[in-house]
């Protein structure tokens, strides 16, 4: 089993509870790491034989595109896409910060991280 990592993916999005995130919009960060057989891939050589960090990318940035109000949701629901749409991943991890939440004073980030594995 081997482990494939996005790191530091920046989204602008409209996630949050309050209005003006939602119509305004701020940044996001995402790692995503997941899990999968690619003991194929490491001895063909083909991309074909792994599952491709591209599509697991223009996966991630679907999901971002769709509003949500809790950064909760968010990760679960890019959690499921990438377990329903790639059969060969076993787990995956997602954290999803939101920079420079609105709290009424200065915070960095926020950040929520989900797990899922398949069939648990």
């Amino acid at each position: 089993m081997s482990r494939i990592t996005l790191n530091g993916m920046r989204f602008y999005a409209y996630h949050g509870c309050f209005a003006e995130e939602q119509a305004i919009g701020t940044h996001f960060l995402l790692d995503v790491e997941y899990e999968t057989d690619t003991s194929r891939a490491q001895a063909s050589d083909d991309i074909a034989d792994t599952v491709s960090y591209l599509d697991v990318y223009r996966t991630i940035k679907k999901e971002m595109e769709q509003p949500s109000h809790l950064l909760e949701h968010v990760g679960d629901r890019v959690c499921s896409s990438l377990l329903a749409g790639y059969p060969a991943i076993e787990r995956v991890s997602v954290r999803v910060s939101k920079l420079n939440p609105p709290l009424g004073g200065h915070l960095a980030s926020v950040t929520v991280e989900i797990t899922k594995d398949r069939g648990r």
